[in-house]
């Protein structure tokens, strides 16, 4: 082939990319790295301690090896560094929530996308006539999946927020709509000064209570329950909205950032983080794809620019705004009153 010769390669990877995709979905839901976690295993003895069987099933852990998400030493699977770090329900580092939604929701919901497209409207329970939330709130299952999804995708940005964020500045935070709680705690771990809390619907409290209880900090973070569209949301600070704007048209995220400018005091800020798109719109592939969530998930939902964003806060009065990135795809947008 010649130098420089266009290939389908490139095409032919991400066509088939959902394979290598369900291949990792699927060890996440049948607890192939929390059973690793506890130490290597052979192909047999995984197969039998996971209640598999045996055509194909080497294939698929080899598939996993050659995707860097096992290791193998002779016979012995084990877990790569980052799979054994994130990926072990037993580590409080586990992001595995959003990919166990993912299997779970998303990845059949996904296979309707050029229906989405051609219609506008939703691919998820909204077909058989379900309201998505208010059927996930209604199911104690579904919610705890749902919220350690949240703690799952927010875990890195929560990380970086508490650590690249100006908090001597100020005294209490909220997060609103803060699902377990995973923003305030590793704040309040990193600040010892800062109390604060989460506000969201009152079914969350038992998921907030129980996560804020195993970091012990029951002391300094407590619910606030409430709905952010009837109910004003507290005072603090600085409030938080992480992965909540983007479910919304653009009126209801003017409606959010009203309510938080008119619920912080002078020198205040607001700290909306998410998969912020990049202003020109071609680096943030996460970020875009998400948006394309959005049309999967939502009636009205979209993702954003920072620019956008920073237009929005400056059209309900906050004047000053920054964006700054995270970690991953994740950037914050910072407004202060």
């Amino acid at each position: 082939m010649a130098a420089g010769e266009v290939t389908p390669d490139s095409i032919l990877q991400l066509g088939m990319g959902f394979w290598g995709s369900k291949a990792l979905l699927s060890a996440v839901e049948l607890g192939v790295f929390t059973t690793l976690a506890d130490g290597p295993r052979t192909a047999k003895a995984l197969i039998a301690e996971l209640g598999l069987q045996p055509r194909g099933t080497v294939d698929w852990l080899d598939a996993l090896v050659s995707l860097g998400m096992l290791d193998r030493v002779g016979d012995q699977y084990k877990n790569a560094p980052a799979t054994d770090l994130f990926l072990d329900r037993n580590k409080p580092s586990y992001i595995g929530g959003i990919l166990e939604m993912a299997n779970a929701r998303l990845y059949p919901f996904w296979g309707s996308l050029t229906q989405a497209l051609r219609t506008g409207d939703p691919q998820n329970e909204a077909l058989v006539g379900e309201n998505f939330f208010a059927t996930l709130y209604a199911d104690p299952n579904r919610l705890k999946q749902f919220l350690q999804a949240m703690t799952g995708i927010s875990m890195g940005a929560a990380h970086a927020i508490a650590n690249t964020f100006p908090w001597d500045r100020y005294s209490t935070v909220i997060d609103v709509g803060g699902a377990e709680g995973c923003v305030p705690v590793e704040v309040a771990r990193r600040h010892e000064h800062l109390t604060g809390g989460s506000f969201d619907l009152p079914t969350v409290r038992p998921a907030f209570e129980e996560y804020v209880a195993s970091a012990d900090l029951s002391d300094r973070l407590r619910f606030y329950p409430g709905d952010f569209f009837v109910d004003p949301l507290p005072n603090a600070d600085v409030l938080v909205m992480g992965h909540i704007l983007h479910d919304w048209g653009l009126d209801e995220k003017l409606v959010l950032l009203r309510k938080a400018y008119e619920a912080l005091p002078d020198g205040g800020a607001l700290v909306v983080y998410e998969s912020i798109i990049d202003d020109d719109r071609r680096a943030n592939t996460f970020g875009l794809l998400m948006s394309v969530n959005m049309l999967i998930e939502t009636p009205n939902g979209f993702d954003y620019t920072g620019a956008d964003c920073r237009s929005w806060m400056a059209q309900v009065g906050f004047s000053d705004t920054y964006v700054e990135p995270l970690v991953g795809p994740d950037s914050m947008v910072v407004g202060t009153k």
